[in-house]
């Protein structure tokens, strides 16, 4: 289910003691209950606050600065759509990687949260490894995105429009330009060595390097600037 691969911020949440700090944004106290159990049977994951609604999510990621929030997407008052973009617009709490935790399947909110500034998305009836996975991935600046969720957001961009300006684009080499396509299939860094007959360190510096030349913060904001400039193989 993730896109693996070691650009963006490593070792987020894993220096000093290696704990991993994690909010948790959700309307229902029962959903909230058991992903903060989730959260503190585990060694190396901390709770450091609940939010019942979105006005609460955004103050809890302004006075606590989680390594990764888990969000709801839909919360009374701001709803996840509105938290995550209060939150890009804060240059201060870009530190915090968000996974929008939903019960609802792949739809338009998925293409609406990655240009927000998900980084990943997770459905609430998920096996407990997988949540703990994904809090894990995301800390490390990978993406949470499958394949399957990355071809129904290409086909919901294609609805909303075709290529348009990206700031660093044209700074790409062609290998560069190549990578980030793959990238924007889904696949993990390993996969796409495999496909191309390249290594995974060439790959991770490819793509390592063209995240610095578009700005990109982890994974899935390189996906979503791919979409945008039309950087996009078949899936």
């Amino acid at each position: 289910m993730t896109c693996a691969g070691s650009a963006g911020r490593e070792g987020a949440g894993v220096g000093g003691e290696g704990v991993i700090r994690v909010g948790v944004a959700d309307d229902q106290a029962v959903v909230r209950m058991g992903l903060s159990a989730l959260i503190a049977r585990e060694a190396d994951l901390e709770l450091v606050g609940e939010a019942a609604d979105g006005g609460q999510a955004v103050a809890l990621v302004r006075r606590e600065r989680p390594d990764v929030l888990l969000l709801d997407i839909r919360m009374p008052g701001m709803d996840g759509l509105q938290v995550l973009r209060a939150i890009a617009a804060d240059p201060s709490l870009h530190g915090t990687r968000i996974v929008v935790v939903t019960t609802f399947a792949v739809d338009e909110y998925v293409f609406a949260a990655l240009q927000a500034g998900a980084s990943g998305f997770l459905l609430k009836d998920s096996a407990p490894d997988e949540l703990v996975s994904a809090i894990r991935v995301v800390a490390a600046g990978e993406a949470l995105l499958s394949p399957a969720i990355t071809r129904k957001v290409i086909g919901l961009f294609g609805r909303h429009g075709g290529a348009e300006p990206v700031d660093g684009v044209d700074t790409l080499t062609p290998r560069e330009r190549e990578l980030v396509a793959w990238v924007a299939t889904g696949r993990s860094n390993e996969e796409i060595a495999k496909e191309l007959v390249i290594s995974r360190d060439t790959v991770r510096t490819h793509v390592s390097r063209a995240m610095v030349k578009l700005h990109a913060r982890d994974r899935a904001q390189l996906v979503v600037f791919a979409m945008r400039a039309g950087l996009v193989l078949p899936s």
